[in-house]
């Protein structure tokens, strides 16, 4: 489990390409890479992995075929920063909202529009993810817990706004048009909605069933 918020960017130092699989090196800071254990869960660019080896402050984390496909870590390449929390711990404090590390959809950025102080990004995502993603509710993107600032469900398109603490921890600030960040739902809202649908469903059956013919 991870609370969204993002602890450092971190530069992948190699790449290891091998048949159905990618093996990373990250260079962690100090103090993430203090204590961390062979077997650790560690998010990746909001991707849930497990820590395989360690060279001293390099983190070794393997990517199988399934996970490329889903999310961005097959696009990564050797000198790209990408967001880095490890899991969260009995009694930190969850900052953000919780996070699973179990990427719904790697989704692109469509629009970036900023000012002096602000950074507002638009985002398409897959239509049957929509119902899900609600104004001011969570979302997170590239690990990083966000608040959705508004949805075009027309267009398909949703909104998040960055303040500069957030551009300067995390690597939002280096994403343009055209890219894309993974997408994790958040499972509170999803199983609210599932479960008013399938309300509903119910509903509507039962009340076909008990119209007269």
């Amino acid at each position: 489990m991870f609370t969204g918020i993002v602890q450092a960017a971190c530069v992948v130092r190699r790449v290891d390409e091998r048949p159905g699989l990618r093996s990373f090196g990250i260079a962690l800071t100090p103090a993430l890479a203090r204590d961390l254990a062979i077997g650790a869960s560690v998010a990746i660019d909001g991707v849930c992995l497990t820590v395989t080896g360690q060279q001293g402050d390099v983190a070794l984390f393997d990517v199988m075929q399934q996970t490329l496909q889903v999310t961005t870590l097959g696009a990564v390449q050797p000198g790209q920063r990408v967001n880095v929390e490890r899991s969260a711990r009995y009694g930190d404090e969850i900052g953000g909202h919780v996070v699973s590390g179990h990427i719904d959809a790697a989704v692109p950025v469509v629009d970036v529009a900023a000012s002096e102080n602000n950074r507002e990004v638009t985002y398409r995502a897959p239509a049957a993810l929509l119902p899900y993603i609600l104004p001011r509710g969570f979302i997170a993107l590239n690990g990083c817990s966000l608040t959705v600032a508004a949805v075009d469900r027309a267009a398909a398109t949703f909104k998040v706004c960055f303040i500069p603490e957030t551009l300067r921890a995390t690597t939002h600030g280096d994403k343009g048009a055209g890219d894309r960040v993974n997408l994790e739902l958040d499972r509170q809202t999803q199983a609210i909605v599932d479960t008013v649908r399938a309300y509903l469903a119910d509903a509507d059956h039962l009340a076909a069933v008990a119209a007269p013919g």
